[in-house]
């Protein structure tokens, strides 16, 4: 080996805690306002302001919580014209998600932001409620580490504005790994603030152009930002969905507003590929109809235009901004994900790209680049995807994806757990790899030079590359049984 080449790696932070995430449980700091359903609006408002809280939780018979808030009540109430005596339950949101004690706290964020809730009760073992956690809990919480600096960015009131507080974006992952944190708690937050950057963007970019109606289109995260994994090396995926009402004259100015956005998020700091899957590029930007035939084609003939790829990217997509249920793009993703070809694709796509350490050319050439994502990671978000699938799971992300589908025909437990394991391990040395990169003012890439990983490192990456060998090579075996396109329409 080497000894002169230099290694990358990033010292941990002295104050850093241990990288086991915090639960929901752990951010509950007041007791809670439970009521029950035959209270009024009136004695609940005054239950609530004598505890000094702006929500009411009311468990309800059928095992549900209800919830009350200080915006329901001017929602619902004042601005309805109704009586503060009218009956509890005529207001209240018997639908409300509740979270176990032992959730996650970067699981129950993403709720909260991803529904764009006040609270989100919680419950114990029993579904006792034992509190509330809010937006601000998070804040001083592992998980909420980037709330502030989401913050900022989407208060920002210029492009200019946006970009400031973005570019900081990079910092704040280095320290999340310094701080020894879990890698999906890191890609989650990183995926928080890029959601934010986009969708403030977007706002002040259509808030310029009075020709675009906002209202009338769907815009969807792709690829790992979607799947709430993206690393400093990811690019930003997206496409639209645009209501049928949308003329082809029209779709052209929603392409070029897009485009305008492309150049924020360029000056923001994010990647974007020319090349790649862009709103601003035709292919990218539809009708629901439009998206819906063009679906059909891919499952018809998904070696033409693309089909096996688009396939995948739009089974990844997830709406941030707009309707995303029936009626909008949620209507083309159910009819791929319901499709009876579109498992036997998915599973040819996880055979497509093999996992491999070295090829011919490297070893002759003695190269010791080794692309973590194209040879490692690629495989695993593939088969994760398929098995999540075959199992009927419309879970995103790939660890999800990997547990839903555990100890199922497709996936026993422990194969599911070993792909589990074997992703963390390759997303921490990737990411940890890229943030020492930044730290040298290096470019950031997913191509890693062996000789300046450590040797732990080197061993693990050359053992989790064996694992998904091993897996792709029972998948193989599984299409001889259920061979590929072998199911019709």
């Amino acid at each position: 080996m080497d000894r002169s080449v230099d290694k990358l790696t990033v010292a941990r932070r002295r104050d850093a805690v241990d990288a086991v995430g915090g639960t929901v449980a752990e951010l509950i700091h007041t007791p809670p306002v439970v009521g029950t359903p035959d209270l009024t609006v009136r004695d609940a408002a005054s239950l609530m302001t004598d505890r000094g809280q702006d929500y009411m939780v009311v468990p309800l018979d059928d095992g549900r919580h209800g919830l009350l808030t200080d915006a329901d009540i001017r929602v619902r109430v004042v601005a309805e014209g109704r009586s503060l005596d009218t009956p509890l339950v005529e207001v209240l949101d018997t639908a409300a998600l509740v979270v176990p004690h032992d959730t996650p706290s970067v699981e129950a964020l993403t709720e909260l932001l991803e529904r764009n809730l006040a609270v989100i009760p919680v419950v114990d073992a029993a579904g006792v409620v034992i509190g509330v956690v809010a937006p601000s809990d998070f804040v001083a919480a592992p998980a909420g580490t980037g709330m502030t600096l989401r913050g900022q960015i989407a208060r920002a009131t210029t492009a200019a504005d946006v970009a400031g507080h973005a570019r900081r974006t990079p910092q704040l992952v280095a320290d999340l790994v310094r701080r020894g944190r879990p890698v999906h708690e890191i890609t989650r937050v990183l995926s928080f603030i890029n959601d934010t950057i986009v969708r403030r963007g977007l706002e002040l970019v259509l808030a310029d152009d009075p020709a675009v109606n906002a209202k009338a289109l769907t815009w969807l995260s792709l690829g790992s930002n979607a799947r709430r994994e993206p690393v400093l090396s990811s690019d930003v995926d997206s496409a639209v969905s645009l209501a049928d009402s949308v003329s082809d004259d029209e779709v052209a100015g929603y392409r070029a507003a897009f485009g305008r956005l492309d150049d924020v998020l360029r000056d923001a700091g994010m990647r974007i590929d020319t090349n790649g899957a862009l709103a601003s590029m035709p292919l990218f930007t539809r009708t629901h109809t439009q998206w819906r035939t063009a679906a059909v084609g891919w499952i018809d003939d998904p070696l033409e235009n693309k089909g096996m790829i688009f396939t995948s990217l739009m089974l990844d997509a997830r709406a941030i901004w707009g309707a995303s249920g029936p009626g909008a793009a949620g209507e083309m993703l159910s009819d791929l994900r319901s499709h009876p070809r579109t498992l036997s694709l998915l599973l040819q796509e996880s055979l497509a790209t093999k996992a491999r350490m070295r090829s011919i050319r490297d070893v002759l050439t003695r190269n010791d680049t080794f692309d973590i994502k194209h040879h490692a990671l690629t495989p695993v978000v593939n088969i994760a995807r398929w098995a999540a699938l075959s199992v009927g799971s419309s879970a995103l992300d790939t660890r999800s994806r990997l547990v839903a589908a555990s100890g199922s025909e497709m996936l026993s437990d422990d194969q599911a757990g070993t792909l589990i394991e074997v992703f963390d391990v390759l997303q921490r040395v990737r990411l940890t790899y890229q943030v020492a990169q930044f730290d040298q003012g290096e470019q950031v890439t997913d191509e890693l030079s062996m000789r300046r990983l450590s040797p732990l490192d080197r061993s693990l990456v050359a053992q989790a590359v064996r694992e998904i060998a091993g897996a792709q090579r029972r998948l193989a075996n599984m299409s001889q049984y259920v061979p590929i396109g072998e199911q019709s329409d």
